[in-house]
């Protein structure tokens, strides 16, 4: 089970999808052979009608692909090919303890 990033405006990922495994090949309806690489499926995914405007990234739980599982909010960083966890700001108080 391969999990894929969508990314729009700012880099930043808005939606994250079960799809199928990079291995994986299939044949759609019309006979063209689809998948056999991470970067196939992501062409796949990127160009079906409701991703329109959108890259697809490959992420994993592991770590092993693009530094981190992307969540939405994050950002994808195209230079290192990774995906950046938002920062969260911890609230403070009168003399700068946490809240």
């Amino acid at each position: 089970m391969a999990h894929y990033a969508f990314i729009g405006y700012g880099n930043k990922v808005v939606k994250v999808i079960v799809g199928v495994d990079e291995t994986v090949t299939q044949t759609d309806l019309d006979g063209t052979v689809v998948g056999g690489s991470s970067e196939a499926w992501e062409q796949f995914y990127q160009n079906q009608p409701q991703h329109q405007g959108l890259l697809c990234k490959r992420t994993s739980y592991n770590g092993n692909i693009r530094g981190t599982y992307a969540g939405i909010g994050y950002t994808y960083d195209p230079v290192t090919d990774e995906f950046v966890a938002p920062v969260v700001e911890e609230p403070v108080g009168e003399n700068n303890e946490i809240i």
